[in-house]
This record gives C-alpha cells, sequence and structure tokens, in this order.
C-alpha cells in the first residue's frame, strides 16, 4: 500500500517514517515524488481542521491515501498560542528560531518554570481519495518552556520545550525516546495500529 505523508516539513517526515520503519508493506511517498506538489492551506481554526484539509487536499492531488498531521504548541501563560500559527509565529515565512525567540520574549517575565506550563497537540488524519476521511486521532505531549534553547535534534520548538518528567529539553532526547513520549509518536502510535489492521 501506498501513502503519502501531506508534508513538506523534513524534519515531520523523518518522524513519521522512523516510527514506522517496521511497515514493510507501505511505501511511503512524499512531495519529492510529485512534480508540483501544491502547497497545503493551513487556515483552519483548529488542528484537526488543518489536518482534514491537508489530508483531504493531498489525497485528492495525488489519487493516494494521505497521512496528514496538524500540531503545534500551546501555552498556557499565552492563553493557548500560538496554537494552530506554531509555525508561523512570528509571521508567513518566519524560521523555526524567530519562533522560538518571540515566544521567549513572551516568556520572559515568567520566571518560574511551574508557571510556564505547555502541552505538544498532534491530530493526526488517514484519507482516500475515494472513501474519505479512514482514520482520526490525537496525542498530546504536557511539559514546560524552558528559558533557553537546549539540544539540536528535533525541529521547530523542541530545543525550548521540556516534557513532564524529564530535565533536559525535547531536542536533547535520542528519536526513540521521542517517539516514546511525543505528541506525534502518540498519535502515530494509534495510527500505526489502525494501518496494521486495515
Amino acid at each position: 500500500m501506498e501513502i503519502v505523508i501531506a508534508s513538506k516539513n523534513t524534519g515531520k517526515i523523518n518522524e513519521i517514517k522512523s516510527f514506522c520503519t517496521d511497515l514493510a508493506n507501505i511505501k511511503w511517498l512524499t512531495f519529492k515524488d510529485f512534480k508540483d506538489f501544491p502547497d497545503i492551506n493551513e487556515e483552519g481554526n483548529s488542528f484537526l481542521e488543518n489536518a482534514r484539509i491537508k489530508a483531504r487536499d493531498i489525497s485528492l492531488y495525488t489519487g493516494k491515501i494521505a497521512l496528514a498531521d496538524d500540531s503545534g504548541l500551546e501555552v498556557d501563560f499565552l492563553e493557548g498560542r500560538p496554537g494552530v500559527r506554531s509555525s508561523r509565529y512570528s509571521g508567513e515565512n518566519s524560521t523555526d528560531k524567530q519562533n522560538r525567540d518571540r515566544l521567549l520574549e513572551e516568556m520572559k517575565e515568567v520566571k518560574e518554570l511551574s508557571r510556564r506550563t505547555a502541552r505538544f497537540v498532534c491530530y493526526m488524519v488517514l484519507y482516500d481519495p475515494e472513501k474519505g476521511v479512514l482514520f482520526e486521532t490525537r496525542g498530546i505531549c504536557e511539559g514546560f518552556i524552558g528559558f533557553k534553547e537546549k539540544g539540536s535534534g528535533g525541529f521547530g520548538y523542541d530545543c525550548i520545550f521540556i516534557p513532564s518528567g524529564y530535565n533536559k529539553t525535547m531536542a536533547q532526547l535520542t528519536q526513540a525516546e521521542k517517539n516514546n513520549i511525543s505528541h506525534r509518536g502518540k498519535a502515530l502510535r494509534a495510527m500505526y495500529e489502525f494501518i496494521v489492521n486495515f
């Protein structure tokens, strides 16, 4: 079975592939396998809505089953921001570094780690061009926003996010450790079980 990953984010693509390495009956396709792979609309009002839009649009464009996720960071002190705008928190075409810098600047008055609570959220959708939505799932990873960047692994906000129960950032974890606790890992675990039995 061929499944196209509905993303141009190479970090996200690598995480999905690393989690599902033993699905020998799946051929994973990416934007590199298609000419003129479209930019994906992320104008929904929720992670789930965005994931549905991306999965549908890419599935219909490619004629293949598509796996899409929409994920981001919710910070309690910022009333849930950056939320669905996590990847463009500092504006359209902003870099991960610019987004992190804005977030840390907005959090600078909060000196106690215990008040810097946050969570990564991931919604994942599998879509068939003929049948529509096949499966939807969600994963959440609770934690805290650190005071400075630490670690070189991961992408996005990983280097400033400290998962609950850890004294290091997500970017300091191995890929296996991250897959075990991350929001995307939790969503992928449920998606994996669905695909295995599909």
